[in-house]
């Protein structure tokens, strides 16, 4: 090897590298307010919500992750809810009640407790710090919880630039 050889340190070093965003499920996200099923946005009449409810095309939400809410100022009974879902529970991959980041916060903790984590054992991680996905804060909360016990030292950012978090 040369003296002009460029060497890569990072490379070199052992350090894992690990993008959260890369466990975050792929698909469209569909949110569905109930206020669209409500007679004149207000009252919920259970002969009109469940044609509704019958008349929506299940194909419609084919492999989405569907969020329900209720953007108006109404008491919605629970009852509605498992209808709308038992509708479109065979098509769509996942549905939740609540907004978007609800949705999200609970597809990235399925996500991070059911990856396997073990090759990371006894290794320098890395958390990469910036990425093109939104990623719930909660999940890089539940990632240090699986990876203190297994690596031997977890880093937050840039190989260039880390915070060190901890050292076994």
């Amino acid at each position: 090897m040369s003296d002009l050889d460029i060497k890569n340190k990072v490379a070199e070093s052992g350090l894992v590298n690990f993008d959260l965003s890369q466990l975050l499920p792929k698909g469209k996200r569909v949110g569905i307010d109930l206020k669209d099923f409500l007679f004149e946005g207000l009252i919920l009449k259970e002969k009109d919500f469940r044609e509704k409810v019958a008349a929506l095309n299940a194909a419609d939400y084919a492999d989405a992750y569907l969020y329900i809410y209720n953007s108006a100022d109404a008491i919605v009974p629970l009852w509605a809810y498992f209808l709308l879902t038992a509708k479109l529970t065979e098509t769509a991959k996942k549905i939740v009640y609540g907004n978007r980041e609800d949705l999200e916060v609970l597809l990235m903790h399925n996500a991070v407790q059911t990856y396997d984590f073990t090759a990371m054992t006894g290794k320098r991680v890395l958390v990469k710090g910036c990425s093109d996905e939104s990623i719930p804060e909660n999940a890089y909360i539940e990632l240090v919880e699986h990876l203190k016990p297994l690596v031997k030292s977890l880093m937050f950012g840039e190989a260039c630039s880390n915070v060190p978090i901890f050292k076994n």
